[in-house]
């Protein structure tokens, strides 16, 4: 096979078979410090799709870094069709600071395409956009749940998008959920650029989640197989993905002290209690029933709630697919205990 040329990116030149780190100058913090978006790029032997694997656009969202890691030290380009780009750390801002957005509040996620004369994160969206973005044939964009929320493996795709859907269930994470693009994402703008792009959400912020990094780690892999980056077959679980075409929270209904009785990955059923709301005190029990049946794939960890407060996220599922998707996920619950591996 004809051997590839080499990959330009930055302005900065890869070979084949080669890896090589890549800085791009993104800003300047306020003592003059230089803030760069860091690339690893691995150029492989033969021609084939470029994957860019990118997390943290919230800056407080660990596990995709997490995931990064693991893979960059777990790719060869000697062993590689086509090219990977992973950026570990997209908003460099949040990160340092913890927070998901930027430092004028802004959601880097809302930002696309971007701007070179915009705001702090247009520029910083419109610098990515041109540099990696434009350069990738395939995105996955990792994320995880917001603070003291958790939420359970999962894919977000346009279901409408043949590519990407392929791309999903490559991943085999347990649930696949229908997700429209929003103005400004990422998502959006690949949509647009005409780039399958998938979104992968697990665990919490600013923790890590052990099963949520492996089974990152695995998705990625998968994809990468599926695309003919990788040889090999697929790494299967016991868990076969399914589809949900939409989710809804389940709300508080009082005020006080919530007692869960479901826990992440499980399923529910139409009018099952799902939690208990009780007074400090310790009267007045009122139990929370879910109005329909579902999968819990996001949580609050917070034990107390107002009324009104978003409790459980459940992706709902059609009567028929429905005992499909329980015996699937709840598979994958079962192993679900946040040890480190």
């Amino acid at each position: 096979m004809k051997r590839p040329a080499s990959f330009k990116l930055a302005g900065q030149k890869i070979v084949p078979g080669s890896r090589h780190s890549i800085k791009v100058p993104a800003a300047r913090l306020y003592n003059d410090t230089p803030m760069d978006l860091h690339a690893e790029v691995f150029h492989g032997v033969k021609p084939g799709p470029v994957l860019l694997v990118c997390a943290a656009i919230h800056g407080d969202e660990l596990n995709g870094i997490e995931i990064c890691r693991r893979l960059i030290s777990q790719t060869d380009p000697l062993e590689l069709t086509g090219t990977l780009i992973v950026v570990p750390v997209v908003n460099v801002f949040g990160f340092i600071q913890q927070s998901r957005y930027l430092p004028d509040r802004r959601d880097l996620n809302r930002c696309f395409p971007g701007s070179e004369r915009g705001a702090l994160g247009s520029r910083l969206a419109f610098l990515f956009n041109e540099t990696l973005v434009q350069s990738a044939t395939h995105i996955i964009d990792l994320h995880t749940g917001a603070i003291h929320r958790s939420n359970l493996p999962q894919i977000r795709v346009d279901t409408d998008n043949g590519d990407a859907l392929k791309m999903a269930h490559a991943f085999n994470s347990p649930v696949i959920l229908h997700s429209k693009e929003r103005d400004g994402s990422l998502r959006s703008l690949a949509t647009e650029l005409g780039i399958p792009l998938i979104l992968y959400e697990a665990g919490e912020a600013l923790r890590f989640d052990y099963p949520a990094i492996k089974s990152g780690v695995i998705g990625v892999q998968n994809v990468m197989k599926s695309l003919k980056m990788l040889k090999g077959r697929r790494t299967r679980k016991k868990v076969t993905p399914v589809v949900a075409h939409r989710s809804a929270w389940i709300r508080n209904e009082h005020d006080g002290l919530v007692i869960p009785q479901v826990q992440l990955g499980q399923t529910i059923q139409k009018s099952q209690v799902i939690a208990e709301t009780v007074s400090p005190h310790g009267d007045d029990l009122h139990p929370l029933r879910s109005p329909f049946n579902g999968i819990i794939i996001g949580i609050s960890n917070i034990p107390v709630a107002n009324e009104g407060e978003a409790l459980f996220n459940v992706a709902q599922f059609d009567e028929d697919v429905f005992s499909d998707a329980s015996s699937s996920v709840d598979v994958f619950s079962e192993a679900y205990d946040g040890k480190p591996v």
